[in-house]
């Protein structure tokens, strides 16, 4: 008999933590379980969809997927086919990568008005994910205001100011390009409760804002004090500094000059929201759509022994998905180290009637080929009964 160990979430972390257990114990038996019949977590649902290179990823999971010691359980949902309880019970050790896909709230009055969407709704609605198949309604949105200053905001604010030529080579859900494309949007705001130092974005991202078609960036007054904190390590503080130039050179454009003005507004932050309006501690703005992009929260977990939480579940809604890589690897060594002096459990597989790899694979051939039909990467299938047919070959 042989270790058998449960990875509960398909994401980066959890295909991160599968990798590392097979390098360090190549005998393991590993079954990566999913609520959904798709694989790769945020890296489907989450990255931005023009973000192609990002999602590139999953070349890497698609062939620990071919490994024979492995398994894709997939349209398996805790709580629903199976209990915590009895995972723990029936593993020798479980990795709980189930990360945090729960927008956090702003805590304001108006945050539940219908035209406030989280980011993580919105996002996965742009990709297609299957609870969220329903959008805002954008026919007379002139006006958004993005709440936040790293890169989800972003690619929030980028998506929503791309042209749709610019969109032709993401894997963007058709029905919501085409509703953005139809948009009235003329101003989107990116506010931040603090200066320029403190935003988060990374220097790709924020520069990847001054060379849209059809939107030129600008950025308020403060920008032009704004000195990165001399106290920070050296590779924060050149960040903050590329970070700080570009958003200078955005204070030196013009709004207006293209179709779309994309304003990064600091030392703002948002008190009420009503209806067509966000009222801001520096005074209201006009915005019929609101999109927080604040971070995350998740689902709790159970604590045992031989439960051992990766990635998100495990330190936050923090960093990008190469640093869920060396993250995911420690946690396999803790797992491979637990393991080393217990015997394997002993009993049946409890594992229902499941969503395969090879479920996975026809229904990736299916988008594919989708995608191909309209020179796209991929046209996802958005409906849980499609994917559920596709998978299971009808």
């Amino acid at each position: 008999m042989t270790h058998r160990v449960a990875i509960v979430g398909a994401g980066p972390s959890g295909f991160y933590a599968a990798d590392g257990l097979l390098r360090g114990r190549p005998d393991l038996r590993i079954d990566i379980i999913d609520r959904l019949p798709t694989p790769f977590g945020l890296v489907r649902a989450g990255v931005a969809p023009d973000h192609q290179g990002t999602k590139a990823v999953v070349r890497q999971f698609d062939r620990l997927l071919a490994q024979p010691d492995l398994r894709f359980a997939g349209n398996v949902e805790i709580g629903r086919d199976l209990t915590w309880d009895e995972v723990i019970q029936s593993y020798d050790a479980v990795i709980a990568a189930t990360g945090m896909v729960v927008d956090r709230k702003l805590g304001i009055p108006g945050e539940d008005l219908p035209h406030v969407w989280g980011s993580w709704r919105f996002v996965a609605w742009l990709n297609g994910h299957p609870d969220f198949r329903g959008g805002p309604d954008l026919s007379g949105v002139k006006s958004v205001a993005v709440i936040g200053n790293g890169n989800v905001a972003l690619d929030v604010a980028r998506l929503l100011a791309k042209s749709q030529d610019e969109m032709t080579k993401s894997d963007i859900v058709p029905e919501a390009g085409a509703a953005i494309a139809a948009a009235p949007i003329a101003d989107i705001h990116v506010i931040g409760r603090r200066g320029a130092a403190e935003a988060s974005f990374t220097t790709n991202e924020l520069a990847e804002m001054g060379r849209l078609a059809r939107a030129v960036a600008v950025a308020d007054a403060s920008v032009l004090i704004a000195e990165a904190p001399a106290a920070d390590p050296t590779p924060e503080r050149l960040r903050k500094a590329k970070n700080i130039e570009t958003l200078k050179r955005y204070a030196a454009q013009t709004p207006g000059e293209k179709p779309v003005t994309v304003h990064f507004r600091f030392h703002a932050t948002p008190t009420a929201i009503r209806p067509g309006e966000v009222e801001l501690s520096t005074g209201a703005l006009a915005a019929d759509l609101v999109v927080t992009c604040i971070g995350y929260t998740g689902e709790p977990f159970p604590q045992a022994e031989n439960v051992f939480p990766v990635g998100w579940a495990r330190r936050g809604p923090s960093g990008t998905i190469p640093t869920n890589r060396a993250d995911s690897h420690a946690v396999a060594k803790e797992v491979i180290d637990f393991l080393e002096d217990r015997d394997p459990k002993s009993g049946p597989d409890i594992l229902p009637l499941c969503i395969d790899a090879e479920g996975w694979r026809r229904i990736d051939k299916a988008e594919v080929a989708a995608g191909a039909a309209q020179g796209r990467p991929r046209v996802k299938l958005v409906d849980w009964q499609a994917l559920l047919d596709i998978a299971q070959g009808d």
